[in-house]
């Protein structure tokens, strides 16, 4: 074992652009970093020290990481198909999607007969615009808002006064079970509660997501299986819904996730810290606002510093993404895109760019390989080329 343990922190939808095949997804030309800060010319020192902007041709600086790009090897664009492609599953089918046209009637019919709540909505949205729309309206008849996106998700919004949470998590239940039909198997359910009155309404902190099983052991079931620590800081339990998962901590903001994963640090444990900062996404990526995902990243960078400082020489950080979102892009879909793919450690004596990753699963090889588990169907350890 090189290192005691690995910190994976996802900086989720922070592409880099150039992916081989973005043209089949109507992505050419997508970059979510480059264009952010073309747009925006914020300064990220610290990131730019770890070999980021290298990656994308606005910097040339000797860095004190080493620093890749990752390709995706899975069909799709979304949180669970990267985050399985990391942790060593190829997503070939993916998941159902129901953006044109919104649930079937047979779906919504049996989802309102087993809660007793009549159902409104039903359209690809945006969660803040959805609430905007419809909050009104749920506040006066008590329906549940029900809406999807260009994920693979089923989300349902409500008032945290009309619809208490125990009851908007068993609605959520509810929809899960009814869709493990093939036919209506979305990747995700995801409880949307909000507080608020018409005009200020407000997402709460209290989202629960109800994903589905990975199909097969994950890097994270294998760390577990050998009683190694497996602790997620933010979404990661539910993305792989709490499979290989020893201790989970929940978060409320990239903020609050930043801290959390410093704290961690300064625990002692062996194995993976698992984290996801998930504001880029879902705050400013899907709502086209590159001053407000800029920010973020500047946030990022300023810890920077506290965290590669927070590190023992036995640790590996390695800061990724899971897909792009580029925030100066058309329509409001993640973004096919290249992944950064950032590796330091106190023991780094030579930094330098790699070779590009076949597969986002090189990051899944490489954790197996340090802690010696058996080897992944998919990906290449890099552990040896760090030096």
């Amino acid at each position: 074992m090189k290192y005691k343990r690995i910190f994976l922190i996802i900086l989720d939808s922070l592409g880099i652009g150039g992916a081989v095949d973005a043209k089949d997804y109507d992505d050419e030309g997508a970059n979510t970093l480059g264009n952010t800060l073309k747009e925006t010319n914020v300064s990220l020192p610290n990131l730019e020290k770890m070999g980021l902007l290298n990656l994308i041709n606005l910097s040339t600086v000797k860095t004190n990481s080493y620093y890749a790009r990752a390709h995706e090897l899975s069909n799709g664009k979304d949180t669970l198909t990267g985050h399985l492609e990391i942790m060593g599953i190829k997503t070939s089918n993916p998941a159902v999607t129901f953006t044109e046209t919104g649930f079937p009637a047979e779906l919504i019919s049996e989802l309102e007969s087993l809660t007793n709540r009549k159902v409104i909505g039903n359209i690809s949205s945006s969660g803040t615009e959805i609430i905007k729309e419809l909050g009104e309206e749920h506040i006066k008849t008590g329906a549940i808002i029900v809406y999807t996106s260009a994920d693979s998700v089923l989300q349902i919004a409500a008032h945290e006064e009309v619809v208490p949470l125990d009851e908007l998590y068993e609605i959520c239940s509810i929809a899960r079970k009814i869709t493990l039909k093939d036919e209506w198997k979305v990747g995700r359910i995801i409880g949307r509660p909000f507080i608020g009155t018409n005009g200020n309404f407000i997402r709460t902190s209290n989202r629960k997501d109800y994903a589905l099983n990975p199909p097969q052991m994950t890097v994270l079931d294998k760390l577990k299986k050998h009683n190694y620590d497996v602790i997620s800081i933010g979404k990661i339990n539910d993305i792989f819904n709490g499979c290989g998962i020893t201790q989970s901590i929940k978060t409320t903001d990239n903020l609050d996730g930043i801290t959390k994963i410093i704290t961690t640090i300064k625990t002692d444990f062996k194995g993976l810290c698992f984290a996801n900062l998930n504001d880029f996404d879902s705050k400013y990526g899907h709502r086209r606002n590159p001053v407000g995902y800029a920010d973020l990243i500047k946030e990022f960078d300023d810890y920077i510093p506290q965290i590669l400082t927070s590190l023992n020489n036995d640790d590996l950080l390695i800061i990724t993404a899971d897909h792009g979102n580029d925030p100066t892009y058309k329509g409001t879909d993640h973004t096919r895109e290249n992944v950064p793919v950032l590796i330091y450690s106190k023991k780094i004596k030579e930094p330098k760019q790699l070779e590009d990753f076949e597969t986002f699963a090189d990051i899944g090889a490489t954790i197996t390989s340090n802690f010696n588990l058996e080897k992944l169907e998919i990906g290449t350890s890099f552990l040896e080329k760090i030096i």
